[in-house]
């Protein structure tokens, strides 16, 4: 089967197409992703080319096998792959009405952090970069503009780079989405390595680390990508990370009752955060089937919050969201 022309730039398109003149690249680009249209309806092209492409390009290599909505908003859809793989993608709306997608970036995945569903499931492939962008474009059909976007869906993003940073060029692209780096976030179990490209080579979007804990034996226990890039090294990497691009970071609490929410989990972080230009996610684990861990209470979550600002750590609540459609942080898992 043909790849979709979704992850091409307009002069990659007018190449792939043969296309003698390079402006129909650009008009099938900003066609695709600016006016989501299908190639019968972009009228700009002559019908003998928008009768080729209908015929002989998908549109979509990936079909949607089911969307769940949520009472709160959330809505999840279930994406089937060419090959048969699947993978879960989230729109998030705030109260405000803004609208964020969450992106798988792999089928599965090799972190196997063990308080999170798609950990539990082993790592399939990494998806193309065509099918990261499908996964938005299925989620925008008929919903309105998309402000933001989190690659924290399924897989960890640093270790897909290629297909990601394709992706992000055709985000930001100024006849596309045109999305601002600034409102797109890679969320990662810690890849030191990773960090420090996107540091060198950008995109310089956010960068959120799912830390969990600054105890090293703690973390190791919780998150087995931690026996590869220990915190030591994780901390050089956000500290040239900072030093290069100037941004804030994001490390992300998933929040273990009785496991990583004492007060020597914050002293820990304390220490861990000095010298660090950081703001705290403080995300309360949702439960999964078959995990042995506990959520915290409300009083336990808000005594997390409140020793992190008596700490000196500035710090927000990730509130929930999708959770009875097991579309929240954690949850996702079909392969």
């Amino acid at each position: 089967m043909h790849a979709s022309l979704y992850a091409s730039l307009p002069e990659e398109i007018a190449s792939r197409l043969g296309l003698e003149k390079a402006y129909r690249g650009r008009q099938i680009f900003e066609g695709l992703h600016k006016r989501g249209q299908d190639f019968a309806s972009m009228t700009e092209l002559p019908a003998a080319l928008r009768e080729k492409l209908t015929a002989e390009v998908p549109l979509f290599t990936s079909s949607l096998s089911d969307t769940l909505r949520d009472e709160d908003g959330t809505i999840k859809l279930r994406i089937r792959l060419a090959d048969g793989a699947s993978v879960e993608c989230v729109l998030l709306e705030a109260d405000t009405g803004r609208k964020t997608a969450c992106l798988s970036t792999q089928a599965g995945c090799a972190m196997g952090c063990a308080f999170c569903k798609t950990g539990a499931l082993g790592f399939r492939r990494n998806l193309e970069a065509s099918e990261i962008l499908e996964q938005f474009y299925h989620l925008a059909r008929g919903r309105g503009t998309i402000n933001n976007i989190v690659f924290m869906g399924m897989g960890e993003p640093l270790e897909n780079l290629e297909a990601l940073r394709k992706s992000l060029a055709v985000f930001t692209h100024p006849l596309g989405p045109a999305l601002s780096p600034r409102r797109m976030t890679v969320s990662t179990c810690g890849s030191a390595p990773g960090i420090i490209s996107l540091a060198d080579e950008g995109p310089a979007v956010g960068i959120a680390v799912s830390l969990v804990s600054a105890d090293e034996e703690k973390r190791k226990a919780l998150m087995p990508a931690a026996r590869r890039w220990g915190l030591a090294e994780l901390k050089e990497a956000l500290l040239y990370h900072q030093e290069k691009t100037g941004k804030r970071l994001t490390l992300e609490i998933v929040l273990l009752k009785g496991i990583n929410d004492g007060a020597d989990d914050i002293l820990r972080l304390r220490e861990y955060a000095r010298g660090l230009d950081v703001i705290v996610n403080i995300i309360p684990w949702n439960p999964v089937e078959g995990l042995d861990f506990q959520e915290p209470s409300e009083a336990a979550v808000q005594l997390y919050y409140s020793r992190l600002e008596r700490s000196g750590i500035p710090a927000v609540r990730r509130y929930r969201r999708g959770r009875k459609i097991g579309g929240a942080c954690g949850q996702l898992g079909e392969v």
